[in-house]
């Protein structure tokens, strides 16, 4: 494998509360790692902490030849990240007031400062892979939320990053709109990104992911192959958790 990215002994409170508690993430090129856990276990202060949308109270990231430290960042260290991260959100994210073609175009144009004929190549290029060329010019509100999310995904895609992080990407769609969002991920991971997905989709973890990462109490549990994690878990707690979900695959 290339270039791995490593996120090492995250910790970050809010007031007194502590949400993450030294988190250690290594991730090779090319790998696709699923996070699994119960609610407030931490996972999407995890991602956000990873592209400084919230600042960690200690611990680093080494990305692209950057080395960062969360709680001394310098603006230019946090851009130098942010330039090689993409996020796809729960809520999609979407501005509103623009449409689908503009919303991919965004990022290329203001953060990357490519010049608006070839952002619109790659953007077009984007909602291509994603089905969704013909909405280029509908505004959001005027889409699914299965279309919105693949809008997103769109969007982070163009901005070709080293690192996706997909944060429950589709537990704010109604089941049917599911699929259509799950299979472009798959298109995505079989491509070669290197992805962290936040996701509650077990069979999806257990069909795509390269590795499973259970995460509870602010802290990393068990970390494996789906089928190490899924079929023979070790913790007690990623045990009980899987027997709630009543989620079993075969061996």
């Amino acid at each position: 494998m290339g270039n791995q990215i490593e996120i090492i002994d995250v910790h970050k409170s809010f007031g007194n509360h502590q949400i993450l508690k030294g988190v250690n993430v290594v991730v090779q090129e090319g790998e696709v790692v699923c996070i699994l856990g119960p609610s407030g276990s931490g996972k999407t202060t995890f991602l956000r902490c990873i592209n400084f949308l919230e600042r960690a109270n200690a611990g680093r990231i080494v990305l692209a030849g950057h080395r960062v430290d969360f709680s001394a960042a310098t603006r230019k260290a946090i851009k130098a990240i942010r330039m090689n991260t993409a996020m796809v959100f729960q809520g999609y994210e979407l501005f509103k007031h623009m449409t689908v073609l503009q919303n991919v175009m965004e990022g290329l144009v203001t953060v990357r400062k490519m010049p608006k004929k070839m952002a619109t190549v790659i953007a077009e290029r984007s909602l291509e892979k994603v089905g969704l060329y013909d909405k280029a010019s509908a505004y959001p509100s005027q889409l699914s939320g299965g279309q919105q999310q693949r809008i997103g995904i769109a969007r982070a895609m163009a901005l070709d990053p080293e690192l996706m992080l997909f944060d429950e990407p589709t537990s704010a769609l109604d089941p049917e709109l599911v699929d259509e969002v799950l299979a472009i991920m798959k298109e995505l991971a079989s491509s070669g990104k290197t992805m962290i997905i936040v996701t509650h989709e077990m069979q999806f973890a257990y069909e795509v992911a390269d590795r499973v990462i259970f995460m509870a109490d602010g802290k990393v549990l068990e970390s494996g192959t789906p089928d190490q994690v899924f079929n023979h878990p070790k913790e007690a707690r990623t045990q009980e958790f899987l027997a709630r979900l009543n989620f079993s695959q075969a061996v």
